[in-house]
């Protein structure tokens, strides 16, 4: 029998009242004796910053690759003591333009030295920091300052022009902008025309002082206000107060002390996936909190294995595309890890002829991998575990298949960041979330309409937490909060089964099911997984509705895969757009489709009828699609109704 690695703290609570049954309540082993809280007198996220710049003063903390005559040199770095020094100025510049201890501060723009000072700006003055997603669009900015009440914004210099686009409807409650860099004199007139002030990053810098008095700071402040971009309807503000985030960062730390890998002084973190996300928030605000070194990517995707070479990180954060990119077959030292024998004694002489070269394209001093955005294929995983010599960590939440090796922290931002976590060298968590975090406790509840019964012996239900790193609510919006948390649960709409070793394994999504004309309800999200393993696949959306029988779909195909299939199967050159729109290729693709269902025995209405090839991805300007590559079912089904009405008449106009 398998070692369990999480103890039942509450016993299991059978259907009534209206309610469905829910199962027992679970912890993680470490936490067996109660869940972990931020210490007395630890307040603040900001107490971390204080503590590192006064133990390591002169210690390298944030660095970028300066840009000199079109070439790119080193990473220059500012020492803890620069950025403490910084924060406490732009922090007191903020108070002399009105802006007080919990008022909203917008940081607006991608990974840079400069984000990481604003936001301690904000913690040193008990300011709430309000992120702007880097790759939202005017609008939901505009809909972000208006319903935070945002009165101050830092802003990346080149996103200076989008900030001005909406300042107009915007300007009731912005009232000062401060550039990453320059500003120009046109921009600053433009502002100050509809009341606005518009700094650059030195000329703001001077406005503080070093010696200004700090307020108090208190665990029941709000930290950030963070926005998530939901699939429907207007974006959600996350509240997360300072003892959520210091309770996350502690537990962070206690998961990599047990499972093996202590962060120090001597680290260096790659800082890739945004800022904007709180994933990446609380692994740097970690960082901050051991000592470590943060240095940035330039932000091109072409340069950041050039990037990385040059930083040699000890921690490196990427997304799965990246990954995929140096993914490789190799089985023998993969074959060695699955009998539960340690990575780094699986195949010590491949390690040092092979994989050695893999590890010396992310510098040569990886310790730790971090992988974000959207899930990382299992095989793809196993290959980093097996050449990186590096441990590997995903951050990835909603209908994902993580995997595991020393970290991976799975959660949402109303969880803080992190709820699951796997465990070192437990290699039959793979495909598996881990375990609860230490600062939450975990259960399933029933969802009868879907078949899921958490008191079964295989128990399955929609996942539930409490604990000390949830959300405070979502932002002005009481309905909401009320939707998700009932009586002192977080629903988290993932459907879940626990595993014999006490790991959580993400099967489906409570959300965006329906029923068909038959009284069949379809999983949409699920069934959209399995089409996507289909190698002419990059995108697919999967639609159907209580008045149809069956299901159709809009599907992005792999143009290599299907313009190497026309050269072999039509006589005549087309373009990719006349390729898509021809029969025998819809065709093809629709029978691969239907072949991988039948693969996983997908059932026979959750076989598509017909499909319509578009060439273009579904991209955010269109709405289509979230910053998190969430399909936004509404926007699409506006935007292809023709093209559904369409396909389900040539469907029922044809014999299937």
């Amino acid at each position: 029998m398998s070692e369990t690695y999480t103890v039942k703290v509450e016993e299991a609570r059978p259907a009534a009242d209206g309610k469905p049954s829910a199962g027992p309540v679970y912890r993680c082993i470490y936490a067996k004796d109660g869940l972990l809280e931020s210490p007395v007198g630890l307040e603040s996220p900001w107490q971390f910053f204080c503590d590192s710049a006064k133990r390591i003063p002169n210690n390298q903390m944030l660095g970028r690759r300066k840009v000199s005559d079109g070439k790119v040199g080193p990473y220059v770095w500012l020492t803890y003591q620069e950025v403490y020094d910084a924060a406490i100025r732009f922090g007191s510049a903020m108070r002399s333009r009105g802006v007080n201890p919990g008022d909203r501060c917008g940081i607006y723009g991608s990974n840079c030295p400069e984000w990481i000072i604003a936001m301690e700006a904000c913690n040193s003055q008990a300011i709430t920091y309000v992120p702007l997603y880097d790759t939202l669009g005017a609008n939901a900015v505009e809909f972000i300052i208006n319903h935070a009440e945002v009165s101050i914004a830092f802003v990346q210099e080149n996103k200076i022009p989008s900030i001005l686009s909406c300042l107009p409807r915007c300007c009731l409650y912005l009232k000062t902008i401060v550039s990453f860099a320059n500003v120009s004199s046109s921009q600053k007139k433009e502002a100050e025309e509809l009341g606005v002030s518009c700094f650059s990053w030195e000329e703001f810098l001077q406005l503080g002082t070093l010696d200004c008095e700090l307020p108090p700071k208190k665990k029941t402040n709000i930290s950030t206000i963070m926005y998530t971009s939901g699939t429907t309807g207007e974006p959600k503000g996350v509240v997360l107060t300072n003892q959520a985030i210091v309770a996350e960062v502690l537990s962070v730390d206690q998961m990599f002390v047990v499972t093996g890998k202590v962060c120090s002084e001597e680290d260096t973190y790659f800082s890739f996936l945004p800022l904007a996300h709180i994933y990446d928030q609380i692994i740097e605000t970690h960082c901050i909190h051991k000592g470590c070194s943060i240095g940035f990517w330039q932000g091109d995707v072409r340069y950041l294995m050039e990037d990385i070479q040059e930083l040699k990180p000890t921690m490196f954060s990427g997304v799965p595309r990246v990954y995929d990119r140096i993914y490789t077959a190799t089985n023998s030292k993969l074959g060695n890890m699955k009998k539960g024998m340690p990575q780094n004694k699986a195949a010590p002489l491949l390690d040092s002829l092979v994989f050695s070269k893999i590890r010396e394209a992310f510098g040569g001093r990886l310790q730790a991998m971090l992988s974000g955005a959207a899930p990382l294929p299992i095989h793809v995983e196993e290959f980093l575990r097996v050449t990186s010599g590096a441990p590997l960590t995903q951050g990835y939440v909603s209908y994902s298949m993580p995997t595991s090796d020393t970290l991976t922290m799975i959660g949402l931002t109303e969880s803080c960041s992190g709820c699951f976590t796997s465990l070192a060298d437990v290699f039959n968590m793979i495909g598996t979330v881990g375990v609860p975090m230490t600062t939450v406790e975990a259960r399933l509840e029933s969802v009868p309409e879907m078949g899921y019964d958490a008191l079964s012996s295989v128990p399955r239900g929609e996942i539930c937490l409490r604990g000390n790193t949830l959300f405070s609510g979502y932002y002005k919006r009481p309905d909401l909060t009320e939707e998700v948390i009932v009586d002192g649960w977080f629903h988290t709409g993932d459907i879940g089964e626990w595993q014999p070793n006490g790991a959580m394994k993400i099967i489906d999504r409570k959300k965006n099911i329906f029923k068909l004309s038959q009284g069949e309800y379809v999983a949409v999200e699920s069934i959209e997984n399995i089409y996507l393993q289909c190698p002419l696949t990059t995108l697919i959306w999967v639609y159907g509705n209580s008045f149809e029988s069956f299901l159709v779909a809009v599907v992005v195909p792999d143009r290599k895969a299907l313009e190497d299939w026309a050269v072999n199967h039509l006589h005549e050159a087309v373009d990719f757009k006349s390729l898509c729109e021809n029969p025998k290729a819809r065709k093809y693709v629709l029978d691969e489709l239907n072949s991988t269902a039948q693969k996983h025995k997908l059932r026979g209405f959750e076989m598509l009828k017909a499909v319509h090839l578009e060439p273009t991805p579904f991209d955010i300007e269109k709405d289509l699609i979230t910053p998190t590559f969430k399909l936004k079912r509404p926007q699409l089904l506006k935007y292809y109704k023709d093209k559904i009405d369409q396909l389900y008449s040539e469907a029922k106009g044809s014999k299937p």
